[in-house]
Parts: C-alpha cells; sequence; structure tokens
C-alpha cells in the first residue's frame, strides 16, 4: 500500500543501492571503451587483452544472459576494430585473446543462464508460499448472502513475492450482510498477522455488536494487541503502521450504511451510472486515532436499491498505472462493463484494469462486490 503519510526512506538505502547497482552493470562496457581509446591512442602498445576477456564474466554477476552476451559481443567487436586498426592480425597474441574470450563468454553466459534459472525457480516458489499463505487468511466469500448476490478478487502485485496485506470479507448476520474491506501499510509478515488480526475481530464482533461504528472498534482494539505483542511486528510498523478499512451493511430496507476510517470510498453503480460514497467527514486510519478527536459515532446512510452493485477495493486499484503514467479510472470502467452476475462482473472489470496497466501489477488488488437483488 502507498500512503501520503508514509516516511520517507532512509538515506543510503533503496535509492543508492539500485545506483551501485547500475554502476556494476555498466563497468564492463566502460572496460571496452577503455580499451578502444587505448588501442587507438599513442599507448596502443599497452597489452590489453585480458581487460577485454574480463568483461563477459563482469557482465555474468550483474546482468542476465542476453546482458552476458551483449558484453561478450562488444568485447569481440572491439577486439576486431583494435587489431585490425593496428594491423595485428597474423600474430599469435591476437589469436590467443580472440579464443580466451570465446571460452570465458560461453562459460560466462552458461553461468549467468542457470542462476537465472535457479533465482526464477525460487522466486516461483516463495509466490506459490505466498498465495498459499494468502488464500488462508483471505476466503472467497459465497455467491449469496441474504438479499445480495456477491463476488470477491484478489490479484497479487507482479513487481515480487511479498505477502500483502489487503483484506476483505462478507458475512451474512442477523443484521443484515456486512463486509470489510481493508489495506494494512506495508506487506511481508507483519501486514498480515495485522490484517488476520483485523480480520478475525470482524469476524467475531459483526455476529453480536449491532453499530458498525462498534465492529470497527473492536478490530482497532484486536491491531493494538497484535502490535502489542514482542516482536509480532517491526518497529517501522509499530511506530508508523495503520489499517485503513471500510465497514459497511446492507440491511434488509433500500439502504447500506458505511463506516470509512481512511479508506477509497465505495463506488455504487446504478442505472449505468457511478455514484462515489464519500464520507461526510474525514476519519483516520485504524491505529491512528490518538491524532484527531471526536470521531463520528454512528455510520452514514446511502441509498441502496434493488439492481445497484456496490464495489470495495482497495487502492491497488485505483493506483494502478498504464503506459502514460495515468492511473486506472475506475469508475469509466465500472459504467462500460457489462455483465449479468457479479462474479462476471469483476472478471471483465479485471480485464480491463489488465489492459489498462499491460498486465503490470505494482500494487495488490482486492475488489468485493454486492448486488442487491430484492
Amino acid at each position: 500500500m502507498r500512503w501520503p503519510l508514509r516516511s520517507p526512506p532512509r538515506p543510503g538505502t533503496g535509492v543508492l543501492s539500485r545506483r551501485l547497482f547500475t554502476a556494476a552493470e555498466c563497468i564492463p562496457f566502460v572496460i571496452a571503451l577503455l580499451v578502444v581509446g587505448i588501442e587507438l591512442s599513442p599507448a596502443h602498445f599497452l597489452y590489453t587483452g585480458p581487460l577485454l576477456t574480463a568483461t563477459p564474466a563482469l557482465a555474468a554477476v550483474t546482468m542476465g544472459p542476453k546482458g552476458t552476451l551483449s558484453a561478450a559481443a562488444v568485447a569481440l567487436l572491439v577486439s576486431v576494430i583494435t587489431a585490425t586498426h593496428n594491423h595485428a592480425w597474423g600474430g599469435q597474441q591476437v589469436y590467443t585473446n580472440l579464443i580466451a574470450l570465446f571460452l570465458v563468454s560461453v562459460a560466462s553466459v552458461t553461468t549467468s543462464s542457470a542462476v537465472q534459472s535457479r533465482r526464477s525457480s525460487e522466486l516461483e516458489q516463495i509466490r506459490r508460499i505466498a498465495a498459499a499463505a494468502q488464500d488462508v487468511i483471505l476466503r472467497p466469500v459465497p455467491r449469496r448472502l441474504g438479499p445480495v448476490q456477491a463476488a470477491s478478487m484478489y490479484l497479487a502485485a507482479e513487481t515480487g513475492a511479498q505477502i500483502g496485506g489487503d483484506l476483505y470479507e462478507a458475512v451474512q448476520t442477523r443484521y443484515g450482510v456486512r463486509m470489510i474491506v481493508g489495506d494494512v501499510r506495508g506487506n511481508g509478515l507483519p501486514a498480515v498477522r495485522s490484517a488476520a488480526a483485523v480480520l478475525g475481530a470482524f469476524r467475531e464482533a459483526v455476529h453480536y455488536e449491532d453499530d458498525l461504528v462498534e465492529v470497527i472498534h473492536h478490530c482497532v482494539a484486536a491491531l493494538r494487541r497484535e502490535c502489542a505483542v514482542p516482536g509480532a511486528v517491526d518497529h517501522e510498523s509499530l511506530t508508523e503502521g495503520f489499517v485503513t478499512a471500510l465497514v459497511a451493511q446492507v440491511p434488509d430496507g433500500p439502504v447500506v450504511e458505511v463506516v470509512n476510517r481512511g479508506h477509497p470510498p465505495p463506488l455504487v453503480l446504478r442505472q449505468g451510472k457511478v455514484l462515489a460514497l464519500a464520507p461526510t467527514s474525514a476519519m483516520p486510519p485504524l491505529g491512528l486515532e490518538d491524532l484527531v478527536t471526536g470521531l463520528p459515532d454512528t455510520a452514514e446512510r446511502y441509498p441502496f436499491a434493488a439492481g445497484d452493485r456496490l464495489l470495495l477495493y482497495t487502492d491497488g486499484v485505483i493506483e494502478a498505472r498504464g503506459q502514460d503514467n495515468g492511473f486506472f479510472p475506475l469508475a469509466e470502467a465500472m459504467e462500460r462493463v457489462s455483465a449479468h452476475t457479479p462474479q462476471d462482473y469483476l472478471e471483465q472489470l479485471h480485464e480491463e484494469l489488465v489492459r489498462h496497466t499491460h498486465g503490470h501489477l505494482a500494487d495488490d488488488v482486492a475488489m468485493l462486490l454486492v448486488e442487491r437483488s430484492a
């Protein structure tokens, strides 16, 4: 999850590491340019063969097989150009250098391919483990819940294998159908623990608390208990962690009740037009209650008649970027999509998202859709 309150990266981390890695990738080509400069200058009497021979091996350390092969091709090209310029063809030294360059290049490309294959296999295994762990926390919602039809979808980000902190649930209770969608700041095991704590509190409280605000209070208390356990969360999550969450209730009447704690507003599709159920007053995410005073103690009510569709989602949907760096136009996509069932509707909405991002999600995505049928 990305959030404006997130602390900036510490100096010397992240950006510096990427810059050093990029500089390391350039070293083989810098060496090739250095050799060209030496061979085409009066200092061409210096023996530069070992420098060119080393370039594929250096490339294999930081680049994949294609990068290593490119470095080898550049080294070969430089060898041919300098040998021709210095009229060195026919000498034993030139052919010795070419043979050495060929052998080192083959070994480097082979090694780089093996390392890349092993890393891909390990990453895929980690992703499978992460998906299995996520399935333990999140379960598909039933297709029918009282007066509504429902569907859910979770999509993992493509940029990493860490488990995300998105959460959702829909439960039928004596008070109506109650739902939650949320997003934990950060990822990895601390985010999973926080998500599990919030979901566990929600699943229990929805059955005996008649007030949605009290349900949220139970989630806050569970999150605080989780953060109080020594070692349960890291220092950054303990001092700056929070969870954006939205709890909604669909009772028997043609309304929907919402308590929004810093989460993107839900969207209602009514007769082909999308309406955002924006809160009348901003409320802080779970875990940041101490920053404000006088929190509202009642849920907000909005019309929700038969045939209306309500979409709850995480910020990974609206912050998904396309090639033009533009955000995904969720409301417009909802108006374009037409499907008879909530599950088909989410599938088509997913296709719209994939087209916009060209299949590359930078953040996890969770969506929960309900349609009032009576």
